[in-house]
């Protein structure tokens, strides 16, 4: 039998996901006489509003929302190489889907542990199909490139003739520390992918926003990829209610998060990464490996209910390890010094 979790400073926490409760929280949301298609049509012309764009699509995953964007601005343009961080969630988590399905080439661009230069992107010698960028960074700590930086990016991929696209899993948790509306941000990308489960904490799903010619295309490869599934309300419905309660809230969150990490460094047993997070979401460094602190943090499940993350990343570095916090509702039950004393005990 799973322990029991009594408090949580995992996103995804069983607290949050506890089927009866969410079905709940959704037959509130929809009322009588609904129909199916209803508020998957609704939760597209909001995005699409939020982002300042003309359409959104639905999609049951972001893998398939954003290697339909690729392949999309591949077709349009002629070419099949993307530019892209080394640590590009469609490197390092989807068995190399934009190859093998789209026969699309990946061009790392700057260094694992950092952001992407401009004058790195001016290194490459190749025409592009697109420029993908992805806000926050999550494999390095949720970093965010400095506005000024995000502009000239965005326009140096223009000048070139390729597509700014923006993998925007997490952009709802990156919004605040820009202090600019979302619509500005997405201003600077072609196409936009957004998340429903992250920071939205809904069911599943994504949704891809851009102009309609480009989105009509994307609808044809959705459908060829068997996505365009009929009775999606569900994810829909929840990723509704995510927009009306958490996205709201995402200030917040990160405001929480640099009141967290700087208890954390001021402890003195951990640091994080970045000092000072720019996303809701940011890595603590551990001087221990990365078993140790999955152990310990399964024991303190055991013994107290608080439940931890217990999937850890390698730094480089020997003995330590990153733990990734993302801060979210029930991070915010937890005062900075609890979870700085937490991560302590995680030894």
């Amino acid at each position: 039998m799973a322990p029991e979790i009594r408090r949580s400073l995992v996103l995804h926490s069983r607290l949050r996901r506890d089927p009866h409760t969410v079905l709940r929280r959704m037959l509130d949301r929809v009322p009588p006489g609904t129909e199916p298609t209803a508020p998957v049509a609704e939760l597209e012309r909001r995005i699409a509003a939020l982002l300042g764009k003309p359409a959104a699509l639905f999609f049951p995953s972001g893998t398939m929302a954003q290697q339909t964007a690729l392949r999309v601005h591949a077709d349009r343009r002629g070419r099949r190489t993307f530019a892209a961080h080394p640590l590009t969630h469609l490197a390092t988590w989807e068995e190399q889907g934009h190859a093998a399905v789209h026969h699309l080439v990946h061009r790392p661009v700057g260094d694992h542990h950092e952001l992407i230069t401009l004058h790195e992107l001016r290194a490459i010698r190749e025409p592009l199909a697109a420029l993908l960028l992805e806000l926050p960074q999550r494999e390095i700590g949720g970093l965010l490139p400095a506005w000024d930086d995000l502009v000239a990016q965005t326009a140096w991929a223009r000048e070139t003739g390729a597509a700014a696209h923006l993998d925007g899993a997490r952009l709802w948790e990156a919004q605040p520390s820009y202090g600019r509306p979302l619509d500005a941000i997405a201003a600077l990308f072609d196409t936009v992918y957004v998340s429903l489960y992250k920071g939205l904490e809904g069911r599943r799903g994504a949704v891809l926003a851009g102009e309609q010619d480009v989105m009509d295309q994307a609808s044809v490869w959705r459908r060829r990829l068997g996505g365009n599934l009929p009775d999606a309300w569900p994810d829909a419905v929840a990723a509704l209610i995510g927009l009306d309660e958490t996205l709201p809230r995402m200030a917040e969150f990160l405001d929480h998060a640099r009141a967290i990490a700087a208890a954390i460094n001021a402890d003195g047993y951990a640091r994080t990464r970045p000092e000072v997070p720019q996303s809701s979401l940011f890595h603590v460094l551990l001087p221990v490996s990365g078993d140790i602190a999955a152990a310990a943090a399964r024991e303190l499940l055991a013994e107290t209910g608080i439940e931890l993350p217990t999937h850890t990343r390698r730094t480089g570095l020997p003995d330590w390890c990153a733990l990734e916090l993302s801060i979210g509702a029930t991070a915010t039950e937890f005062t900075p010094a609890e979870v700085a004393d937490l991560v302590r005990r995680l030894r």
